[in-house]
């Protein structure tokens, strides 16, 4: 029974509903950005790697933006545009590596500069009448490339210049096709949201439609047109904002026919299930199935310290018992479930499509995506277009509550990977009790809503200490709290040091097995969010 998914059916119809602007991905670490600015003004756009072929694209596109990326385009196995993109007769912008395509497919004018220009650089603009650079003044870019166009390209006039790039932006003579030497996407580049929004709005006349209350209306009438009058939906929910508003979206097109399950894996958070039941069932009047199966995924743990060998025990492990529970619901009409719901995010997509292909396997992600090959229910992503921040947007509009929607994300092996080294009942309950303790006081504090994520982590070493004149031996906890936009980067949160004595004072003192507390100040890259 394999899932079948429907996600090139789920781009064409939202793009059909949306004036989309085309992103080709040419593996630029800032091409997901790319996507984030056009929406900030409403524009919906989405992102295929650089090899699509156009004659299989599942919609046309009104404009097509080719992305910068690490490569140079002039070497033996270069990536390369389709020619084809040419065809479609809409307007086209290359940023970076993608100007240096467009320079190349014209006139192969393209080499290594003296100097790699990386950071700030200042542009004059020199054609006023340029439409890409309307109510744009000489303002400061990002720069982030070795490789620069030696020559004009053919049927192209300059634009935009700089101290080291004579050719920083440069426009078709003939027809609405633009190149730029940096980065528009990045905010560093002061106008650099002028010059996409220019290019999207005024150039390719996009519409500005893409709104969480038009997605709402979209995907709840598209949700209906896929499911049927009769068919039922499954799926997995775990508390947080992403499953939660997932399920409310299925809970609204179909009402009961959606089969809630939450699996409780024995490493979730303090309250948690009694929390989870409260806002999904009582709350919401999801349809919710309750499994504890700590005992199952607990005994599966014992003895097992790797990371990786902990998320495929703990994803495993889930699928079974999800499947389990999904073959023990039977629809009161007699109905067949015949789709499972998932809460897939853009970022998810971005990952899989780019042109680099999926990333190293820094850590396995628990997904339910992972369902046996043989599973014949068909899949339905009702978030897979959106980002976080959109999600939270859909779910205030869906009425979910505050907090939850602002909730902090919790990875699916929950505390497992909380607990460096093996995981015991004992070891659970020391990191819950003092994430539980770190949590409180963030939100005492009033900081909730400014950090993205917060964690305690216990580490697998001791310490000496000493409590009520006594020499102590006991464990160290680590916590961890980071902000960001995307979560593909983040920096570390500054705490006031009033704030890290409390906690680290809360958590020896009420947290038996506890001798020290540190916090780390890691930014990602170079570590991850997570510990393991």
């Amino acid at each position: 029974m394999a899932t079948k998914t429907a996600s090139t059916e789920d781009v064409k119809q939202v793009s059909e509903v949306f004036n989309t602007i085309l992103v080709l991905d040419f593996g630029s670490q800032y091409s997901h950005l790319i996507i984030r600015r056009l929406r900030e003004f409403n524009v919906y756009a989405e992102m295929l790697p650089c090899t699509q072929k156009i004659s299989e694209l599942p919609f046309k596109p009104v404009g097509v933006i080719l992305s910068g990326g690490p490569f140079s385009v002039y070497e033996e196995g270069a990536p390369h545009v389709d020619h084809d993109v040419f065809k479609l007769d809409v307007p086209i912008l290359g940023i970076c590596y993608g100007m240096q395509e467009l320079a190349w497919i014209n006139g192969k004018g393209v080499g290594r500069g003296e100097k790699r220009e990386y950071g700030p650089a200042t542009i004059h603009v020199e054609d006023k009448e340029c439409p890409l650079f309307k109510d744009v003044d000489n303002s400061q870019v990002w720069m982030s490339h070795h490789d620069k166009l030696s020559s004009l390209p053919t049927g192209f006039k300059t634009v935009a210049v700089s101290g080291n790039s004579p050719y920083a932006g440069i426009s078709s003579i003939e027809k609405p096709i633009y190149g730029i030497q940096f980065h528009p996407e990045v905010t560093h580049s002061v106008q650099g949201k002028t010059i996409l929004k220019n290019f999207a709005v005024d150039i390719c006349n996009a519409s500005q439609n893409w709104t969480m209350e038009n997605f709402i209306d979209t995907e709840i009438a598209r949700i209906k047109t896929i499911v049927g009058p009769t068919a039922e939906v499954i799926g997995a929910v775990s508390g947080g904002v992403d499953s939660t508003v997932a399920a409310k979206i299925m809970k609204e097109a179909i009402g009961d026919r959606f089969h809630a399950i939450y699996v409780d894996n024995g490493v979730m958070r303090k309250n948690e299930t009694v929390q989870v039941k409260k806002t999904l069932d009582e709350g919401l009047g999801i349809n919710l199935t309750v499994v504890d199966a700590g005992d199952e995924f607990l005994g599966k743990l014992k003895g097992v310290t790797d990371p990786e060998k902990k998320r495929k025990i703990i994803g495993n492990t889930f699928i079974d018992v999800f499947e389990r529970v999904g073959a023990e619901i039977k629809p009161k009409d007699g109905s067949e479930i015949e789709y499972l719901l998932q809460g897939t995010l853009y970022p998810d997509v971005i990952e899989s499509i780019s042109f680099k292909g999926p990333s190293q396997t820094i850590k396995t992600h628990h997904n339910v995506g992972g369902l046996s090959e043989n599973m014949k229910l068909k899949l339905i992503e009702p978030l897979r277009e959106l980002f976080k921040d959109e999600v939270r947007h859909l779910g205030k509009l869906l009425g979910i509550p505050d907090e939850l929607v602002w909730r902090h994300p919790f990875p699916g092996p929950g505390i497992a990977i909380r607990v460096l080294g093996e995981v015991t009942p004992a070891q659970v309950k020391i990191a819950r009790e003092a994430d539980y303790i770190f949590i409180e006081e963030i939100r005492k504090a009033g900081l909730y809503n400014q950090i993205s994520q917060a964690f305690a982590a216990l580490l697998p070493v001791k310490s000496v200490g000493v409590m009520g004149d006594q020499r102590t031996y006991e464990q160290v906890i680590a916590l961890r709290a980071i902000e960001t936009t995307d979560f593909m980067t983040a920096d570390w949160f500054v705490f006031e040091a009033s704030f890290l004595k409390k906690v680290a004072s809360r958590i020896v003192n009420e947290v038996d097995g506890v001798a020290r507390v540190t916090y780390d100040i890691t930014s990602k890259p170079p570590a991850t969010v997570e510990w393991e």
